[in-house]
């Protein structure tokens, strides 16, 4: 593993086995672990994480792609005690400067007329939030969504999800339609994004009176797999929702605030401005901060009732919530996430010309998958070997997320300040850990 300059804290408190058994006694028996021996984190540091025991590890996921300029990064730090020290909590009916100049500073950062913002708590709330807007907006009531997607968890977001794991066996999904997902490597179509957009036109017209609220979808399907969407694809659904009355919302939650390393925003990907866009994760990374973002017009939409937030635009999460911007840009994390991934993607591309249970290596920046299949012809997915070389690369000091309706994938969507030498790292251990299988 690379050298690291951080002496971890000694750790007091109770052993992994008593916190599992209080986990397993007070916690909610729906949560789940990644790995058949759990790893317990009591320390992070940048993009490594340390055990109760002080052993480090390498963080390829972030917290599920939420810790974005590093665990603990000193400037965000400062800027939280900082904060923390003169005010933890005011609500929006009082005036306060940081909300207020973080917004104008996030829609600095926004394409087109994408200038006005409301600040929650989560991705499921933002995407809630944004579909509320929607239906105002438009006056119609039928969202289009995708066949893989993730978008949140909550009653209302639930229903936009696009696989049966994150559906609850319940009543939800009312109005809303699955168009058939443009994925370059398992869809019918290759990478022709036209062909899988005609589907959305059919939808429009089979599906809904012809008159649509809008369209939400993720750049790059982070849940689903990292599954980019196929080329052109947004460009000519945008054309037909907008023909149809709707507006279309790009969920930014995962490849926001340039983890993909050639633009800012995984919409600028395709080439399109959406109309509302939405984030969490990594916008405070690690604090429970999110966002929805749109035109003053859509926004006008919402003012004829009252909506509050408790939480939201917290100051101390909006005082993070700007250093993580200026971390980004004063670090360069953009450009860096562009070479660093592009280095770390031409070596799992190198390691799939070995080993072929990789039937595809996707991505870009650092927002990668790597997909295991039993035979690269049926593509048959490797889902028992996937979680055999998560347990193996743990055991070797990396920490993986994994992805995809089958759990074959692995999510590599490390912390943006991983360097060249933990991608090295990271792509010697599954080479070791493949060739156990």
């Amino acid at each position: 593993m690379p050298d690291f300059a951080h002496q971890p804290a000694p750790y007091t408190g109770p052993s992994a086995e008593e916190v599992l058994a209080l986990r397993k006694q007070y916690l909610s028996p729906s949560l789940f672990l990644h790995f058949k021996k759990p790893v317990m984190i009591v320390e992070g540091k940048m993009q490594y994480l340390f055990d109760e025991k002080g052993r480090r590890y390498l963080d390829a996921f972030a917290g599920i792609v939420t810790v974005s300029v590093g665990h603990c990064h000193p400037a965000v730090n400062e800027a939280i005690n900082k904060q923390n020290s003169l005010l933890q909590h005011t609500t929006t009916i009082y005036l306060n400067n940081q909300i207020a100049e973080y917004a104008k500073e996030l829609t600095d950062r926004m394409p087109g007329n994408l200038k006005v913002v409301y600040f929650v708590n989560s991705g499921s709330e933002a995407n809630d939030m944004a579909i509320m807007l929607a239906r105002l907006y438009t006056g119609n009531w039928d969202m289009l969504c995708l066949r893989n997607a993730y978008h949140g968890m909550s009653i209302g977001t639930m229903g936009t999800c696009g696989q049966h794991t994150w559906k609850q066996p319940m009543p939800q999904g009312f109005g809303y339609h699955h168009a058939l997902n443009p994925d370059p490597y398992r869809g019918p179509y290759g990478d022709d994004g036209a062909r899988y957009a005609a589907d959305v036109a059919d939808l429009i017209a089979g599906a809904t009176p012809g008159r649509v609220a809008g369209f939400i979808a993720e750049t790059i399907q982070g849940v689903g797999g990292t599954v980019p969407l196929a080329t052109g694809y947004l460009p000519a659904v945008y054309k037909m929702v907008r023909e149809a009355g709707g507006v279309c919302i790009a969920d930014e939650v995962q490849t926001g605030f340039g983890r993909t390393g050639g633009h800012y925003w995984g919409f600028q990907r395709q080439g399109v401005i959406p109309d509302i866009v939405t984030m969490a994760k990594g916008i405070g990374n690690g604090l429970p901060l999110a966002a929805v973002v749109t035109t003053p017009e859509i926004a006008a939409a919402m003012a004829s009732r009252l909506h509050f937030n408790t939480y939201g635009g917290n100051p101390v999460c909006s005082a993070a919530g700007r250093a993580v911007l200026r971390v980004v840009d004063q670090e360069h994390r953009q450009a860096h996430c562009a070479a660093v991934g592009e280095h770390l993607l031409r070596r799992l591309r190198g390691l799939a010309a070995k080993h072929d249970i990789i039937g595809d290596v996707r991505g870009a920046g650092l927002m990668l998958g790597v997909e295991l299949v039993k035979n690269r012809a049926t593509k048959e997915p490797a889902k028992a070997e996937t979680a055999a070389v998560m347990e193996s690369m743990k055991d070797m000091g990396v920490l993986m997320g994994k992805g995809g309706l089958h759990g074959n994938v692995f999510r590599i969507k490390p912390p943006m300040c991983f360097s060249h030498q933990d991608a090295d790292f990271l792509v010697d251990v599954m080479d070791a850990s493949l060739c156990k299988l």
